[in-house]
């Protein structure tokens, strides 16, 4: 291994682990093209991802947790369906052509996109009419107005669209098929799913998606391991530069507005979405 490549692996590795910590992806968007760029075969790109994801996600929930911004109920919760479904998910990616694997996955992006739009609308709106509940009683009892209520002071699960325990099976599930079906670490799809049926923050989905993501690294780079496709040396390295970047960025997200976070997320996914056209265009025209 070169200097060069050294320094490539590790500032890789850097930013996935940056990019893990703000918006609860696991690098593997990232670090498998860069790994194939590198020349080595896509299954070793695939597994050699899953050990620096590995590491990466451990240091920055681990950082979550001493925080106080993890709840490891709910990781199990969402982590363990999610590990299941993802060996039913992995199965029926062999079925499909590529190309329309890809192009579906594309959609989803889309759908992503536009669906934590409408929920953050829909929150705004159960917002709003709380507010208009606390300015009635007090205006019908004859006190000051306070301040508008914040989502902390929103009845609890009040956001939930269905029962909590049924949205984390459902979260996970749905997490783990598309995560197996279409070869992503999941965080693209669980950060939506739980904003959408658990009724979180995107902080604390970003959060929680992170931890869910150690679950199933483990358990994707334990079954390359024992097919002899993890490079330990370079997934080490990365790993390495992951467990730093994600270091700065887990202490900075709960400083940034929720609103910006939002919006960087929504833009990763349609970035990522006109990569993932692309590659399936290029599927189709090469047969």
């Amino acid at each position: 291994m070169t200097i060069s490549e050294l320094l490539i692996l590790g500032a890789a590795g850097l930013f996935a682990g940056i990019l893990a910590g703000f918006l609860g992806i696991g690098g593997g968007t990232v670090l498998v093209p860069l790994l194939v760029a590198l020349n080595y075969a896509p299954v070793q790109a695939v597994a050699t991802s899953g050990l620096s994801i590995v590491i990466t996600a451990i240091s920055g929930s681990i950082q979550n947790w001493r925080m106080g911004y993890l709840s490891l109920s709910q990781v199990a919760g969402i982590g363990f369906p999610a590990v299941i479904t993802a060996q039913i998910g992995a199965y029926l990616a062999g079925i499909f052509p590529p190309y329309l694997l890809l192009l579906s996955f594309g959609l989803l992006l889309w759908l992503n996109i536009y669906l934590i739009e409408v929920r953050k609308r829909v929150t705004a709106k159960k917002k709003a009419e709380a507010e208009q509940g606390e300015l009635g009683e007090q205006a019908g009892q004859g006190e000051n107005p306070q301040l508008p209520i914040t989502n902390y002071q929103l009845p609890q699960n009040s956001n939930i669209l269905f029962h909590p325990t049924f949205a984390k099976i459902a979260t996970g599930s749905a997490a783990g098929l598309l995560a197996g079906l279409f070869g992503v670490g999941g965080g693209v799809i669980m950060v939506p799913l739980q904003i959408l049926l658990l009724g979180e923050s995107i902080k604390t989905a970003i959060q929680t998606s992170l931890g869910v993501i150690v679950i199933t690294a483990i358990s994707a780079t334990a079954g390359h391991a024992a097919r002899g496709n993890v490079l330990w040396v370079v997934g080490l390295i990365l790993g390495g530069g992951g467990l730093l970047g994600v270091q700065v960025s887990t202490r900075f997200l709960p400083r940034l507005p929720d609103r910006i976070v939002s919006l960087a997320f929504r833009s990763l996914l349609a970035i990522l979405s006109i990569y993932i056209f692309w590659q399936a265009w290029q599927k189709f025209s090469n047969g």
